[in-house]
């Protein structure tokens, strides 16, 4: 018995006509469906390139064929009456597309059918047990009308599906039947074809699957059921989707991964892919018993849904841009975020670069200037001190400096007088360190003096952004590592607070290394009566906590508890 070929070719006739060729040279007797899309001189052209094959190749009655709609069944009927009439020594027919290309040796594939004379191949599951369907309408597409095209007429199709779901509208179902769905591309014997073909009840069969939605996808798979003595629900064509339900191609570089499949065909062939064709239509080694194991090669896929998915944590690109919330982290590397400490100490910055070994920056969101280390105007990943460059993108520009910095820790200052659009951000990154002295930014607005009417006015306002941005940090949607204290528990307890900066810089376990110096704190002689005097003019400090009036009493209780160092 010889195996017959039903090609349905839309596109790239030239590859179509080479692996027709290739076919044939196996005999094969191949019938071709050209899609009636295709221009009447292209059409005369390719049927002219194949007459020198003779009665090995012959043409069935054209059908426009689009996706999801009837025309690809009536097609491969048609295709396939005419290879049982003309070809009555066929066993088993393979269903292939233009795109199709085999990678073993057609006599492989034709003995290791004639191992197996009454089985069909063909994925055929149940809807309930189909797990790739992709945009929903499992069971509805059996049970709804579907008249209009779901690419050409998105709208119509979406309404009047709508319209049938309020309706209550469900079709019966044709007796006998229970509806099954796979891949297009199946290889059925001679006899189950047949006995599809011929049913006194294909006219009820066919007017019901004409109004299913991608019936191709489920027509023979459902009545390969009523027929088929044997199906081992499988496809012998090598085919992958990826999660949008879109077929994968197959181009040049995956001659190797193509090659590891076992597999007797595969598709969609990239037309341009020279060298697959030419390895694969020229002399192949051949496999002998090898069975065709799709599997060897799920996990290279799985990779690659899950990298383009995902993509890796923090990298941002033209060519990978998710939807917020759909990233697999919103940056790369872990990174410390220092509020309030600036102010409260005069070198901060130096001290806890000495002390980590980190990249430690300045206030990278402050109003005028993104405050790169050691005052760099540009530094890794082109990024740019313009705070309006900066603020165009607060989170690119993040993103992007964690990125370029993989490698090293990065730090930072931040306060409520910087750009407020980062809050969020670093609130919800599991990424980020966040140690918060709250209240702190009052002491550079004590130190500077000026008109008290204008100190209140922004004291009120900075507290204000602050109070949003710790509610931020304290909300169930965050995930950052957040420590807060206010400035009146600092106040007791520095070198707590201090040791917690450096291990929040360094990454140390609680306790782990003990510090032998410490930076130089401000004098806050008179803050205590700074914040009072707010209180006097109406405005309540409440994020500095209970910060004593008189700082000489905070440093008598901390003297009696605990020393600590001051350089």
């Amino acid at each position: 018995m010889r195996l017959g070929v039903i090609m349905l070719v839309h596109t790239a006739l030239t590859r179509a006509e080479e692996v027709i060729r290739r076919w044939v040279e196996a005999d094969c007797p191949v019938v071709v469906h050209v899609d009636r899309n295709v221009s009447r001189e292209d059409h005369a052209r390719f049927t002219e390139a194949l007459a020198d094959l003779g009665p090995m190749v012959s043409f069935a009655r054209r059908h426009r064929c689009e996706w999801g709609t009837w025309g690809l069944v009536a097609a491969t009927q048609d295709a396939a009456e005419q290879m049982l009439l003309k070809h009555r020594d066929v066993g088993h027919v393979f269903l292939a597309s233009g795109s199709c290309l085999p990678l073993r040796p057609i006599e492989e594939l034709k003995a290791w059918l004639a191992a197996r004379p009454e089985t069909d191949f063909i994925e055929s599951a149940t809807t309930a047990d189909v797990p790739w369907t992709v945009g929903g309408l499992s069971d509805e597409r059996f049970t709804l009308r579907f008249p209009f095209s779901w690419k050409r007429q998105r709208k119509l199709f979406d309404r009047y599906v709508k319209l049938q779901r309020r309706l209550g509208v469900r079709r019966r179902i044709p007796a006998g039947i229970v509806p099954h769905m796979g891949s297009q591309w199946w290889c059925l014997t001679r006899r189950t074809l047949s006995a599809i073909l011929t049913d006194p009840m294909r006219p009820a069969h066919d007017r019901y699957f004409r109004r299913v939605w991608i019936p191709d996808e489920s027509y023979f798979q459902t009545l390969v059921r009523l027929y088929s003595t044997e199906v081992e629900s499988r496809s012998l064509t090598l085919s992958k989707f990826d999660f949008q339900g879109k077929p994968h191609i197959f181009y040049d570089d995956h001659l190797e991964l193509l090659r590891r499949s076992d597999c007797f065909v595969a598709r969609k062939i990239w037309p341009q892919a020279d060298l697959l064709y030419d390895t694969f239509l020229g002399t192949i080694a051949p496999k002998r018993d090898a069975e065709p194991n799709p599997g060897k090669i799920d996990r290279v896929f799985a990779k690659a849904t899950e990298r383009r998915t995902r993509g890796r944590p923090g990298l941002y690109m033209q060519s990978r841009f998710p939807n917020e919330n759909w990233e697999r982290g919103i940056t790369s590397a872990r990174y410390s975020v220092f509020e309030g400490f600036e102010e409260l100490f005069e070198d901060f910055a130096p001290w806890l670069a000495r002390l980590s070994g980190a990249r430690v920056h300045g206030h990278l969101f402050g109003p005028d200037v993104a405050e790169f280390e050691g005052g760099q105007a540009h530094v890794a990943g082109a990024l740019s001190a313009s705070a309006a460059l900066r603020d165009y993108n607060p989170r690119a520009f993040l993103t992007n400096l964690i990125w370029s910095g993989r490698g090293e820790r990065q730090c930072f200052s931040y306060g409520p007088a910087d750009t407020e659009a980062i809050s969020w951000i670093i609130a919800k990154d599991q990424n980020a360190t966040i140690s918060v002295i709250s209240g702190a930014w009052a002491v550079a607005l004590f130190r500077a003096g000026g008109d008290f009417g204008a100190v209140r006015a922004e004291a009120a306002r900075l507290q204000k952004l602050e109070a949003d941005h710790i509610a931020a940090l304290r909300s169930p949607y965050a995930k950052a590592r957040v420590q807060v204290w206010t400035m009146a528990e600092f106040i007791e307890a520095p070198m707590e607070v201090l040791q917690h900066a450096a291990e929040a810089a360094t990454g140390a376990a609680p306790g782990e290394r003990r510090l032998t110096e410490v930076p130089k704190m401000v004098d806050l002689g008179g803050f205590g009566q700074f914040l009072q005097q707010l209180k006097n003019e109406g405005m309540h400090p409440h994020l500095m906590g209970d910060f004593p009036v008189d700082p000489g009493a905070a440093g008598r209780r901390r003297a009696a508890r605990k020393p600590y160092l001051v350089r």
